[in-house]
């Protein structure tokens, strides 16, 4: 059973997510929130396995939330939820520590992929903005490569390189010639050497330090 906590300061809005996430028989919500100081108190009280948080709430926004948490012992992954389709958000949210990023108006499927997904430690951003995402972050001058890096074996950089283009575990199992499950044991050790909390974390970290080839 994966453990739910919904945090957002709207009430009509929790209600439609817990009728969502409540109805599949492998998701249960454990608590709500009504902004950001709540949403920290209950996950370091229930310790969910993942938490839905709003970026706008009052007295502490889901952003700072998300810092407090990730900061922390805390291992609840967090998806971040936004009516706004606004890149500070979108990055402030993720730089955060955020495993996934979903718009309010996304399809209920792609809330329970996302929360599914987290519980796996695989992070989903919303396709809507995936590009504009990867785009953002292969604009910046890369920065110098980190010691983390020589950790890597040359499979290793090689999955690294093709979490960063985009590509699903089948994807890279064919493009690299190896079993699926060679590629998320790569996966696996790959963030666990570089210390990213999940794929789209991975996805950053190609792109800042100048990995993935510039397309323009």
């Amino acid at each position: 059973m994966i453990r739910v906590v919904i945090a957002d300061d709207q009430a009509e809005v929790r209600s439609a997510l817990r009728l969502v996430l409540d109805a599949e028989p492998d998701i249960e919500v454990v608590a709500e929130a009504a902004d950001g100081a709540e949403a920290v108190l209950r996950a370091e009280e229930l310790r969910p396995d993942v938490l839905v948080i709003d970026i706008r709430m009052p007295r502490l926004d889901g952003i700072g939330a998300i810092t407090r948490l990730a900061a922390s012992a805390n291992t609840t992954r967090i998806i971040a939820l936004t009516t706004f389709d606004i890149d500070d958000y979108l990055f402030g949210a993720l730089r955060a520590g955020a495993t996934g990023f979903l718009l309010k108006d996304s399809e209920p499927r792609l809330l329970l992929d996302a929360v599914r997904a987290a519980h796996r430690g695989h992070g989903l951003v919303d396709p809507q903005v995936t590009h504009r995402l990867i785009d953002r972050f292969a604009s910046l001058s890369p920065s110098p490569a980190t010691e983390e890096l020589d950790r890597l074996t040359p499979r290793e950089r090689e999955v690294l390189l093709e979490i960063a283009r985009g590509l699903s575990n089948a994807e890279i199992a064919a493009r690299l010639w190896i079993e699926e499950g060679t590629v998320k044991t790569h996966v696996v050790r790959v963030l666990a050497k570089l210390g990213l909390r999940g794929r789209v974390h991975a996805v950053i970290y190609a792109h800042e330090h100048g990995l993935v080839p510039r397309t323009r």
